[in-house]
This record gives C-alpha cells, sequence and structure tokens, in this order.
C-alpha cells in the first residue's frame, strides 16, 4: 500500500523521485523520504512525516544531489507516522538504504538475533529489519546480500535497495507488492505502480513473485531469488500521461467521475457490434465450448470491485441463467470453498495487484477452476495468473475512493453476462440488451450534466453524522456503493441495506436527522421492474412516517410521481434494468463529493486508506 520510486540515469535523480512520489501519494501520504548517493559517494537521506509537501520542503531547505537514488511515500502498518518511522531505512553502519511496501511478520524474531548481534534499531517499524539483514551479509555484491535477506523473512515484500558498498545499481525485489520497473534512453525506473513513472516512458517490466532485478545506467538484469536468470515480457502502456494529471479539476475523484462516459465506451471499443449487438471477448483465452462446460460462475473481489461482482451477479443470472456465487476475497481461502473445473471464479481487482483477491484467485486455480480476470492494470499479476484477463480501459485512477474503475467493471461484467448468455442460451432479445449498452455513455452524460443540483444537495445534508442507502435486486449493491463511498471520504457513517429489510431492524434509526437515499428507478418496459418499484415506493412511505428525510433517485418518467413523498429527487434516464446501476451510482459519487468537500476533508486521499490494498 505504500509507493516506491527509483531512478538511476544522467539526470538529478531528486526531482524525478520527488514527482513519482507525488503521483504516488494515493498509495500512502503517512510519512515520505527518499536516499541518493551523492557525488562523494554518501548516502544522503531526507525523511518528513505527514503529507508529501513536507518532505518537499525539507529537500529545498537542505538540497540533495545524485543521480540515482529510492523514495518511499508511507501508508502506515507497523509504527506511527512519524519522521523515524519514515522510509528510507538504513543499517546500523549506514552502508544500506531500503524503501519496502509490506508486512515483515516475523521481523520481532529477526529484530531481536539482529540485536543479540549489535544492531541498533532506531524506528519501530518492521522494514528496518531488512536494512540490517541486508548489512549483516554484504560483502561487497548487494544483490547477493538481498537474495541471503530475503529468504529469511516471512511476509510479503516489494523492496528497493541502494548502497554505498556497492555503489551505481538499485536491487528491487518482489514477493507479493506489486513493482515495475520502466525503461526509458539510458535511463531506468523502479516504482510501485506505472503512474509514478508514465510521463516517462510506457515501456514497462512487471515484476513477478520471486524476481530480484539488478538496475544500473546499463541496464536491467533479472533473476529469481536463487540468483537464476529470468525472462520478463516488456509491456507498453497506452494510457495517455495527460489521463493521470487534474487536467484543470480541483480533485482527481471529480475528474475521474466525469471521465465515465469515456471510460464505459472504451471498456466497450471493439467487443461490441453496434449492428448486430454481437460480442466478441477474443482476449478470454476460453473456446465456447469450455464456456458451454462452465455450470456455475464464482465472483472473486474486495472492496468496490465486490459491489460490481454484486450486481455481475444479477447480470449473469438474468442473461445467461447460470448460478452465481459472489465471495469477498479476504474470505475465500479460509473457508476452503468448494470449487472444480466446472467452475468458473472470475477475479475484480482494478490494480489486479490485490492481495486478498490474489490469494483468492491462487486458491481457485489450486483446486482446478479456470480463472478469468476483470482488471484495469495491462501486465498486472492477477492477469498473468488467469487464463484470460478482461481488460478494463478506464485509464489511470488516482482518487483513493473508486469512481470510473467501478463503472468500467460494470460495463466490463454486462459483457460477459451477454457473452455468456450468447454462447449458452442464445435469445432474441440479446441484440436490443447489447444496444441498450451502447446508449449509456450518452445518458451518463445527461446525469453528470446536473451537477449543480448534486452540489446544492450536498449543502443541504453535509451536517448529517448518519446516512441510510436503499435498494431492490440489482440496485443493492448500488446502495452498498453509495454508502461506501461517502463513508470513505466524507467520515460520515454509512450504511447500504436492501428495501425489503428495512421492517427488521433499521426502521428503528429513522427520525428527523437521517438523510435515507432510495433508489426507485425502474425499465419501463419490465414489469417485475414495476413490481419491484413501486415495493421501493412503499419503502418511502415508511420513512417519511418515520419524519426521515428521503433522497430518492428515479427514472424521468416517474419523477413528478416520486417527488409527491420524497423531500429531494434525483432524476436519471430510463433503461433496462440490468443497465440502470451505471446510471445511479454516477449521482451518488457525485452527492458524496460534495458533501466531503462541504465538510473540508481530503477527497483524494482519505486518512487510513490505501488506494491498493497489496498486503492482507
Amino acid at each position: 500500500m505504500c509507493g516506491i520510486v527509483g531512478y538511476i540515469g544522467k539526470r538529478s535523480a531528486a526531482p524525478i523521485i520527488l514527482d513519482g512520489l507525488k503521483r504516488l501519494e494515493y498509495r500512502g501520504y503517512d510519512s515520505a523520504g527518499l536516499a541518493l548517493l551523492n557525488e562523494a559517494g554518501q548516502l544522503v537521506v531526507r525523511r518528513a512525516s505527514g503529507k508529501l509537501r513536507n518532505l518537499e520542503e525539507a529537500v529545498r531547505d537542505n538540497p540533495v544531489s545524485g543521480t540515482y537514488g529510492i523514495g518511499h511515500t508511507r501508508w502506515a502498518t507497523h509504527g506511527r507516522p512519524t519522521e523515524e518511522n519514515a522510509h528510507p531505512h538504513c543499517g546500523s553502519r549506514n552502508d544500506v538504504v531500503v524503501v519496502h511496501n509490506g508486512i515483515v511478520e516475523n521481523y520481532l524474531p529477526l529484530k531481536q538475533q539482529l540485536e543479540a548481534e549489535g544492531h541498533k534499531f532506531v524506528s519501530e517499524t518492521d522494514t528496518e529489519v531488512i536494512a540490517h539483514l541486508i548489512e549483516k551479509y554484504l560483502n561487497g555484491n548487494l544483490e547477493d546480500a538481498v537474495r541471503k535477506a530475503v529468504r529469511e523473512l516471512t511476509g510479503v515484500f516489494a523492496l528497493g535497495i541502494i548502497s554505498k558498498t556497492d555503489p551505481g545499481k538499485i536491487v528491487g525485489a518482489r514477493s507479493g507488492p506489486p513493482a515495475v520497473i520502466g525503461l526509458g534512453e539510458d535511463e531506468y525506473f523502479l516504482a510501485s505502480d506505472v503512474p509514478a513513472v508514465l510521463s516517462h516512458t510506457r515501456d514497462m517490466i512487471f515484476l513477478d513473485d520471486g524476481d530480484l532485478a539488478v538496475i544500473t545506467e546499463g541496464g536491467v538484469r533479472l533473476t529469481d531469488f536463487e540468483g537464476k536468470p529470468v525472462k520478463r515480457q516488456v509491456s507498453r502502456i497506452l494510457w495517455d500521461p495527460i489521463m493521470a494529471e487534474k487536467g484543470g479539476y480541483k480533485h482527481f475523484m471529480l475528474k475521474e467521475i466525469f471521465e465515465q462516459p469515456r471510460a464505459v465506451r472504451d471498456t466497450m471499443l471493439g467487443r461490441l457490434s453496434q449492428e448486430s449487438g454481437h460480442v466478441f471477448l477474443d482476449e478470454v483465452n476460453l473456446t465456447e465450448d469450455e464456456f458451454r462446460r462452465f455450470d456455475s460462475v464464482r465472483l472473486v473481489a474486495c472492496g468496490t470491485s465486490w459491489h460490481a461482482a454484486l450486481a455481475g451477479k444479477f447480470m449473469i443470472e438474468k442473461l445467461a441463467r447460470i448460478p452465481v456465487e459472489v465471495d469477498y476475497g479476504s474470505e475465500f481461502r479460509y473457508r476452503d470453498p468448494i470449487v472444480d473445473e466446472k467452475v468458473l471464479t472470475v477475479v475484480i481487482s482494478q490494480s489486479g495487484e490485490t492481495a486478498d483477491t490474489l490469494a483468492a484467485q491462487r486458491e481457485a486455480k489450486q483446486k482446478g477452476s479456470k480463472t478469468l480476470a476483470i482488471c484495469n492494470v495491462v501486465g498486472s499479476m492477477i492477469t498473468r495468473e488467469a487464463v484470460g484477463a478482461l481488460m478494463t480501459h478506464a485509464g489511470p485512477e488516482i482518487g483513493v475512493a473508486s469512481t470510473k474503475a467501478f463503472t468500467a467493471q460494470l460495463t466490463a461484467m454486462f459483457l460477459l453476462a451477454l457473452y455468456l448468455a450468447q454462447v449458452r442460451k442464445p435469445d432474441d432479445a440479446l441484440p436490443a440488451i447489447a444496444q441498450e449498452l451502447l446508449r449509456i455513455p450518452g445518458k451518463m452524460e445527461t446525469v453528470l450534466s446536473s451537477d449543480a443540483y448534486y452540489e446544492e444537495l450536498g449543502r443541504t445534508l453535509f451536517r448529517a453524522t448518519d446516512f441510510l442507502f436503499l435498494g431492490r435486486g440489482i440496485h443493492y449493491p448500488i446502495a452498498l456503493e453509495g454508502a461506501l463511498k461517502l463513508k470513505e471520504i466524507s467520515y460520515i457513517h454509512a450504511e447500504g441495506y436492501p428495501a425489503g429489510e428495512m421492517k427488521h431492524g433499521p426502521n428503528a434509526l429513522i427520525d428527523e436527522h437521517l438523510p435515507v437515499v432510495v433508489l426507485v428507478t425502474r425499465d419501463p418496459d419490465s414489469e417485475a421492474s414495476f413490481l419491484r418499484y413501486e415495493k421501493t415506493l412503499s419503502n418511502i412511505q415508511e420513512v417519511k412516517a418515520r419524519a426521515g428525510i428521503v433522497v430518492a433517485v428515479a427514472c424521468e418518467p416517474d419523477v413528478a410521481e416520486v417527488r409527491k413523498v420524497a423531500d429531494h429527487v434525483i432524476s436519471i434516464p430510463a433503461t433496462n434494468e440490468l443497465l440502470l446501476p451505471l446510471l445511479e451510482i454516477v449521482p451518488l459519487q457525485l452527492l458524496a463529493y460534495h458533501i466531503a468537500v462541504r465538510r473540508g476533508c481530503d477527497v483524494d486521499q482519505p486518512r487510513n486508506l490505501a488506494k491498493s490494498v497489496t498486503v492482507e
């Protein structure tokens, strides 16, 4: 969850490392630091607690120079977010300096052993143990010392290391959290994530678990932890570097909300025929016969991606008529799940490096299930371990609270559902449903055009201390996601609930101070949808009978009717029942955003959270 940046080349390293850390600050912002080997052959370290700007000030007040070094922005796991606990960490002799993303589970016995050998520790972190271990084994060759040290570590780690006794190189290692090497012209980069180095190069090598990289001005040499050479494919990243900038928006989150129509279009591009409605998923590497042989689907994800999976269950079961179960990645392998070669396991992750989801994927594979990835990052571990990948094309998502990645995942889930239906249960109605997906980006733009109303609504509601979000059927996952967005960035307690369960507890919470956001949308061409709509209207009446404040999300044809019973009504265009979630979530994202801004919260970097959860 921390961010690592390394640079070696002919340019001044400090500005490049600081710029890379700024682009990775969504991965951690409790403290930051950098280390360079200067012209005199000395290791120079600068660290600061708090936001990255504090490190920038420290470097400005006390400059550092050198053409290679490493940097780190931290999300604390072991030790308080203080300057002493900030990375990089040194050994006792200050010969070695380390940055680390991950957790060393056996750091206490290692620390006790090292202290008994005379090593002096100055921080509370698990990472400092790594620096002392490497220093202990360092005898002129840094990579050999790193290999010996990592064999003693239990846990997960991505590392960047430099040493003054073996200058001119950066050693990187991966076992769990992501690490990527950027290939420039006579310069090379090490990073936790692509955006850190995207402004310098689009050519990347994604390290596998057990890879060790030696990076010099002359190139990159890869081996495993035993020293055997390995080869990794160079991936060309197609993201435009400008996509990782704010582009005039006040926050990345706001920019990414407004990028959703583009993200949905790009995720459909080349996969859905505008004329026939036929779906093409050539990249999934499974034959139609294989799809027909599966007797169930397992969707596995965490956080926002889990909400996309919940909605995906409704899509797949409705269109393809195949049973679907949804699992938390963090729980999957701990319950000995029943999966085999007849189960298709779909793992969903924006980053493709989510530790829990990756562990679940490996569990499913071990039990014989083929795994398919829905992911936003080319070359990420989940995509490499899957039999095939359905890539979303949201572009880099910098805001910690996921927005465009979520709607791109919903789009990918819908395409998968259509494809499963197409190969397993062809239906004359499928092309019309597929055609409706093509209209969704334009309808999203209609929803976004009412942002001034969402801002006004945020001004009305930002003082509330609790929120309730209600939805039925496929709309319940969107209630969950709306509640998650609000709690993530505004720190208001919010809970998503099935509307039909109101009488089983939540009614006790309702009073004149509680805003209740109700998804009361419907598909005008579906009788079942109309019945759900009527039931949800009854839920609104229950809330009003208890003096609750109702914020209703309704389709345009029903706005006048809903306005009679709700305090505030958000209007969205009507569409197919299974596609309504793509429109419903947009105003909920914007409502959460405007409430958080009103409350003075750090929207892009909410406290205690990081973008990619790469450790359990």
